[in-house]
C-alpha cells in the first residue's frame, strides 16, 4: 500500500504525466524532451530521477548520449495494469491542445535528428560513413558564384556561416543586438571574416539599394509584422537580375508556436507564398517542398524568385495575407 500510494503522488504531477505520454511514444534524451515540454533541462532531469526509481522510466546509454523510455513491462503485473490505464487515457486525450502540442514537437524533434549533419545511416538502418547533408550541401556551394549575399533575419548565424563558405561577402541582418552577438561569437570560433553583422528589421532592411546579388529570408517570413514589406525590402535590396531564396512553413494549425516562438502568422499557404512573391515584382517564381516528414505538422516550403533584368518592379496590389490565428 506505500508503494502504491507513493506511486499515485508520483503520478499526481501534469509534467510528469506529459513526459510519460512523450517517452511512451519515442526513446528521447534529456535536451530532446527540454525541446519538447518547455521544461528547464533541471527539471526534467529531476522528473526522470523520481520516475526513474519508481521503475516507470528505464535508461540506455549510447554514443555518449542517456536515451529514456517508458518501461511498462518492466514491473509487476499491477504496475503493467496501471500502464494499460495510462496508455487508454494517454489516447483519448490526444486532441487536447498541450498534448496535441507535444506530439508537434516531437515530430519536430525527431525531423531534426534525421536530418542532424551529425546522422550518417540510411533509411534502411545500413551505415554509409561520411553521407551526410551537410557534405552534400557544403559541396554545391562550389558550384555557386561567389555572391553578395544578404541573410535577413539570421538568427544564431548557422545558415549565416554555411553560405559564408562559398560567398563573397554575406550581411547578416536580425532584430535581437544578443543573438547577433551570440553569432558574431560563433562566427569567431570558426574563424569566418567574411561576414558584416547588422542590427535591423527585415521590413526595414539596414542596406542600400541594389547592393547584394542573393537575399535569404530562412524561417524569417512567419516573424515579420508585414511579411508583403519585408518582401519588398529584399527585393529593393537586390541588384537587377538578383535572387531571393525564401525557406518558411506550409500553413499550419499549430497555434503554440505564436506564444512559445513568437511566430506572427502559422505558416503561409503555397497559393499565398506564390502571390506574395510575384506582387513584390518578381519573376520566374518556383516552390517545391523542401521537408516533410509524416506525422509533423510543419511542412518546409522552399521558393525562389528573380528580380527583373530591367530594375523595374510592377506595383501591383499587396497580397492580402489571412490573419494570424491568435492562440488560445
Amino acid at each position: 500500500m506505500k508503494e502504491f500510494g507513493a506511486l499515485c503522488r508520483l503520478l499526481g504531477d501534469e509534467a510528469r504525466l506529459r513526459l510519460l505520454r512523450v517517452l511512451s511514444l519515442e526513446r528521447l534524451n534529456v535536451s530532446e524532451l527540454t525541446s519538447i515540454l518547455g521544461i528547464a533541462q533541471s527539471g526534467v532531469s529531476r522528473h526522470l530521477g523520481l520516475l526513474k526509481d519508481a521503475g516507470l522510466v528505464s535508461e540506455d546509454r549510447e554514443g555518449g548520449f542517456a536515451f529514456y523510455r517508458a518501461s511498462p513491462g518492466d514491473r509487476p503485473a499491477w504496475v503493467r495494469d496501471l500502464w494499460s490505464l495510462l496508455g487508454a487515457r494517454f489516447e483519448a486525450m490526444a486532441g487536447e491542445p498541450a498534448l496535441s502540442a507535444d506530439a508537434a514537437r516531437l515530430q519536430e524533434v525527431l525531423r531534426q535528428r534525421k536530418e542532424s549533419f551529425a546522422t550518417h545511416g540510411t533509411e534502411a538502418g545500413q551505415l554509409v560513413p561520411g553521407r551526410s547533408w551537410a557534405a552534400w550541401a557544403r559541396a554545391l556551394g562550389h558550384l555557386l558564384p561567389e555572391w553578395r549575399v544578404a541573410d535577413l533575419g539570421c538568427g544564431e548565424g548557422y545558415l549565416t556561416l554555411e553560405t559564408a563558405a562559398w560567398a563573397a561577402e554575406v550581411v547578416a541582418v536580425d532584430r535581437s543586438a544578443e543573438v547577433l552577438a551570440r553569432a558574431r561569437e560563433l562566427a569567431r570560433r570558426r574563424g569566418v571574416r567574411n561576414v558584416i553583422w547588422r542590427q535591423g528589421e527585415i521590413e526595414a532592411v539596414p542596406l542600400p539599394d541594389a547592393s547584394v546579388d542573393l537575399a535569404c529570408l530562412s524561417q524569417a517570413l512567419h516573424h515579420a509584422a508585414d511579411p508583403a514589406q519585408a518582401l519588398a525590402e529584399a527585393v529593393r535590396i537586390l541588384v537587377p537580375g538578383g535572387r531571393l531564396l525564401v525557406l518558411d512553413l506550409r500553413a499550419h494549425d499549430q497555434a503554440w508556436v505564436q506564444q512559445r516562438l513568437g511566430d506572427r502568422w502559422l505558416g503561409f499557404s503555397d497559393r499565398e507564398l506564390k502571390s506574395l512573391l510575384r506582387d513584390a515584382g518578381l519573376e520566374t517564381v518556383r516552390l517545391s517542398v523542401g521537408a516533410r516528414l509524416r506525422g509533423d505538422p510543419f511542412t518546409v516550403l522552399v521558393a525562389s524568385a528573380v528580380k527583373p533584368a530591367s530594375g523595374a518592379t510592377r506595383r501591383s496590389r499587396r497580397t492580402r495575407v489571412r490573419e494570424p490565428k491568435r492562440a488560445a
